[in-house]
């Protein structure tokens, strides 16, 4: 079988100057929920522009389930269902009727009763799109999506003012569209989410793919297992910080070291060999232990290393 999407060497520039996508490769199987993560300005938007169809590349190619957007494109648009970062919908229509104008774009659309049903958009079928809360907004914009009876579904973080209830309800939705044997293509702000729906993600900046694989594996290769954070009381200046940097650098089991503000925060293998390395050189430099917490690595703690931010910044 083919790729449900696909992208080789994909590039857009604007202008002649401002290279949006650098030399992007992707390649997502059917079934797939993949993750495209990457901090604001990384290329995230416009490659997901480009494979929806909506956004001409300056070079490279896409397919999308073995079809090109130059030779198939009106089919390949039955098969995707799209929500977008920002939909803006008509708020004089009503939600039942906003979720029926999509339907008729379609040959083979889903129940709009079955879709309002799952989305739990029922009780507002009647109610004005322009009544409707940010959270209902949202959930009416993936509806929007589904109806289609997609192939694949393109999800721009889709549960961006959901509160947390709501959100969980969705993964939910995303996981009963993958078992159904759907492909979904997801950018989002929350590590959490990704780390729980996504079976592989890329993590994108400036425009290229710097890192690929499943939540798991990403932690085991470049976040190290656990992460020791503390704080100490006599970090004062660049110069002190770096020489204490290196000090850190040299503790049993460490393999990297990031400082954030004065929380150092350090990925280790074995924290049963740093903590108490730690605790010894905290003593000999003669300063007080602030703060110091231990827990697992996460996507997070990946994402920061790769890029030096966290993803929530601007």
């Amino acid at each position: 079988m083919p790729a449900a999407i696909e992208c080789r060497d994909l590039r857009k520039t604007y202008d002649g100057k401002v290279e949006a996508v650098r030399g992007l490769s992707l390649e997502i199987q059917a079934g797939e929920c993949f993750g495209l993560l990457g901090p604001n300005g990384a290329g995230k938007t416009t490659t997901i522009e480009i494979l929806e169809g909506l956004l001409p590349p300056t070079s490279g190619h896409v397919s999308i389930l073995g079809h090109t957007w130059q030779e198939d494109g009106r089919e390949m648009r039955e098969w995707l269902g799209i929500s977008l970062q920002e939909t803006r919908l008509s708020e004089k229509l009503t939600v039942r009727e906003t979720v029926e104008l999509f339907a008729s774009f379609y040959r083979e659309p889903r129940s709009s009763d079955e879709v309002l049903e799952q989305l739990e958009l029922t009780e507002k079928a009647d109610s004005w799109v322009g009544k409707l809360s940010g959270g209902q907004r949202q959930r009416l914009a993936v509806a929007t999506a589904l109806v289609c009876n997609p192939k694949i579904l393109f999800l721009d973080e889709p549960t961006t003012g959901l509160d947390p209830q709501s959100r969980r309800r969705l993964w939910e939705i995303i996981r009963v569209f993958q078992r159904g044997g759907g492909t979904v293509l997801l950018t989002t702000h929350y590590m959490d989410e990704a780390e729980r729906l996504c079976d592989r993600l890329a993590i994108v900046d400036h425009g290229q793919v710097i890192a690929e694989g499943s939540p798991s594996d990403l932690i085991d290769r470049l976040g190290g297992h656990h992460v020791v954070e503390f704080a100490v009381s006599n970090s004062h200046g660049n110069a002190s910080r770096n020489a204490e940097g290196k000090t850190w650098r040299a503790l049993p089991g460490v393999e990297s070291v990031r400082d954030d503000d004065g929380l150092v925060a350090l990925n280790v293998k074995e924290p049963h060999l740093t903590i108490p390395a730690l605790l010894d050189a905290i003593e000999k430099q003669g300063s007080a232990l602030e703060h110091l917490t231990t827990r697992q690595a996460s996507l997070e703690d990946v994402f920061v290393r790769l890029t030096g931010r966290h993803l929530r910044d601007e």
